[in-house]
């Protein structure tokens, strides 16, 4: 079992972040405590049936009995013990890993916005002036403030090395808080069914040490197509399998105008892999 698992990477076990650690420390707790219920319990029935048996004539043979104080404490207390620490783990872990709290940290955080299209993601750097489809850019070891928003169905926004899956809907902002530890190469996904184009809907999270970021920002600044209306008609156009691509440009206030659903919602042919389908 052990070599069939060790196949098993870039998961919610294998986190690259706080969040994600946070997480999965959650996930082994609350597998620890139901274990310690389950492996007795399995135990004893093969106990007692072993015990019990018809060849057993040391086994006490009681037809009348109705009612133990002792069992009883036991059967009741052991649940009540597995709701109460289930419980607090999930009452702790649902503030302390709340998606909008911010992550504690001297570094200033980058603010991405995120909009989920058929079938792609785009997202936006408002404060660089740069935009980007299907490939989400971070500084390694910097908090990255996210606003998120559908221009379409609803979508979950869901990178599992770095934890804290959550919803994108149209005429709505959610908010996310995440940090990658170190640089590396993540998976990210849709994790909401969304329709034809769903099963290509990922997108690749590169964590780049700042300075690298920083270039990879001045070089996508003013190098790359120009994220204006037709250009964010022409992208909202549905596409499947769309590759990585960067813009040079955006202009102010895009996703706000995607949140009010005031932006281009264009109703055109599927496009895909750069030939249109009626």
């Amino acid at each position: 079992m052990p070599l069939v698992l060790s196949a098993c990477g870039n998961g919610v076990l294998d986190p690259k972040g706080p969040v994600g650690a946070a997480e999965r420390a959650i996930l082994l707790n609350s597998l620890a405590i139901m274990l310690a219920v389950v492996i007795p319990t399995v135990i004893a029935t093969l106990g007692v049936a072993w015990w019990f048996r018809a060849s057993n004539r040391r086994a006490r043979y009681r037809p009348e009995f109705t009612f133990s104080g002792q069992i009883e404490l036991v059967v009741w207390a052991i649940p009540a013990m597995v709701v109460l620490l289930l419980g607090g783990i999930a009452w702790i872990g649902s503030h302390e890993l709340d998606p909008p709290k911010p992550i504690a940290s001297r570094v200033r955080p980058v603010l991405v916005e995120v909009v989920s299209l058929d079938w792609k993601w785009l997202f936006i750097y408002p404060e660089l002036g740069i935009a980007s489809v299907n490939r989400l850019v971070l500084p390694a070891g910097t908090p990255i403030r996210f606003r998120l928003t559908s221009a379409s169905v609803m979508n979950s926004f869901f990178v599992p090395q770095l934890g804290s899956q959550i919803y994108a809907m149209a005429g709505m902002t959610t908010r996310l808080n995440l940090l990658a530890d170190h640089p590396g190469r993540f998976a990210g996904m849709s994790a909401q069914f969304s329709g034809e184009g769903f099963s290509d809907m990922r997108f690749t999270v590169d964590a780049l040490p700042p300075a690298a970021f920083a270039g990879w920002a001045a070089a996508a600044r003013g190098h790359g197509p120009m994220l204006d209306a037709a250009g964010y008609a022409a992208l909202a156009r549905r596409s499947k399998a769309t590759p990585a691509t960067n813009y040079g440009g955006v202009v102010p206030g895009l996703f706000d105008a995607v949140v009010r659903m005031e932006a281009p919602q264009p109703n055109l042919p599927v496009v895909v892999g750069g030939s249109t389908q009626g």
